[in-house]
């Protein structure tokens, strides 16, 4: 029922509609005239409010039956970065582009995708659940986008966002991710006229620094001090030093056990040096980055891919992702997420490319599966 020439055209027509985050606003109204061609009803939520985006998240309700249980489908609009470049070759079942820049498979392809599903469901007139599809904004920059959807417009409790690579393999788990600064105020002096009456906020910082992990901590955690900076000129002891990084982990009590690290280690080479004048100060900050989840192999959005997939005859495998997506969002949202792979590969890199079967092989699936609640699976599974 997936229409393989079709669902490539239309990829490479969303190819070619430049949406880099904050600049989502043509592919949106593209997408609003091709749904409601195909009798959905588009509308927009106010979070461009908040990402300071052309327009708002698009959402789409599809009618379906009105005894089923509605899916959630997601897919993002924008692209790591601009488009404009594009000269797309298709070239034995790849799609790659040989202008500057990247392709925009992240995440054109599962938009295409989501577009071809909804078109088979229309042809077919077969018996299917209510389809609540949300294209995000600004899912490169933040998942900013998702923070700031207006949970109330979705009623569906569970779905799939199309955002990974192979689809043969499931996204059901995702790190928690903090990320935090840490701020070193020294005491300033004439490096060489009278260096012991200052006190370098670098060599603190690096002394700490020292004493702590970094990289790969275990299988389920990583911690990285990504930026430092410091210093005004040769001649100056110092005053400041301004550290920032992130932690990741699979375990929450480890990602807090590792800041709690951090801050005390600092806390202590600061402490040592404290003067009369209250210096050495050590300025923390910690914010969350993006949420992890983990979805039990018992659930029946896992059941019901499952079921999808032995129709089709391939097997699927679980995986975890180390990095955050829209899913993170709608998971601490109540809204029961995994994802699926389009064929996008080598993503946010200038060899970017895209397997047409891969993409056509998670139509099919996703199709199926959509369809395996229409004929009743859900109750079997839930």
């Amino acid at each position: 029922m997936i229409d393989v020439e079709r669902l490539k055209l239309e990829f490479k027509i969303l190819a070619e509609i430049n949406s880099p985050p904050r600049k989502e606003g043509e592919l949106a109204q593209h997408l609003v005239s091709v749904f409601e061609a195909l009798g959905a009803r588009c509308f927009f939520d106010h979070s461009g409010a908040y990402t300071k985006s052309a327009v708002g998240n698009l959402i789409v309700k599809v009618p379906g039956e009105d005894d089923l249980p509605p899916l959630f489908l997601c897919a993002h609009m924008d692209t790591v970065e601009e488009t404009s470049n594009l000269k797309l070759v298709e070239e034995a079942g790849i799609i790659r582009n040989e202008g500057a820049g990247i392709l925009g498979a992240d995440d054109k392809s599962g938009i295409a995708i989501l577009i071809e599903v909804v078109r088979a469901l229309r042809e077919t007139g077969t018996p299917h659940p209510p389809l609540e599809i949300v294209f995000t904004t600004c899912e490169e920059i933040g998942l900013f986008g998702a923070r700031y959807l207006d949970y109330g417009l979705i009623s569906a409790r569970m779905g799939y966002v199309l955002d990974t690579e192979d689809p043969r393999e499931v996204i059901v788990q995702a790190p928690e991710a903090v990320k935090f600064t840490l701020r070193v105020l020294g005491r300033a002096a004439h490096a060489g006229l009278e260096p012991e009456k200052g006190l370098s906020a670098i060599m603190l910082a690096a002394e700490a620094l020292s004493r702590l992990p970094n990289g790969r901590i275990d299988e389920e955690t990583t911690l990285n001090f990504g930026t430092i900076q410091g210093g005004k000129a040769t001649n100056i002891v110092p005053e400041e030093v301004v550290i920032e990084g992130e932690i990741r982990s699979h375990d929450l009590q480890k990602l807090e056990d590792l800041w709690r690290k951090i801050e005390g280690t600092f806390s202590e080479v600061i402490e040592r040096e404290k003067g009369v004048d209250g210096r050495p100060v050590l300025e923390t900050r910690k914010e969350e980055m993006f949420p992890g989840f983990k979805v039990p192999e018992d659930h029946p959005v896992l059941k019901l891919l499952n079921l999808a997939a032995e129709d089709l005859g391939i097997e699927l495998r679980r995986a975890r992702r180390e990095g955050g997506s829209d899913a993170n969002i709608f998971n601490r949202r109540g809204i029961t997420t995994v994802i699926l792979g389009t064929g996008m590969r080598r993503v946010h890199s200038p060899e970017e490319y895209l397997v047409l079967e891969d993409m056509v092989l998670c139509a099919r699936l996703l199709l199926t599966a959509i369809l395996k609640v229409g004929e009743g699976a859900f109750s079997e599974i839930s």
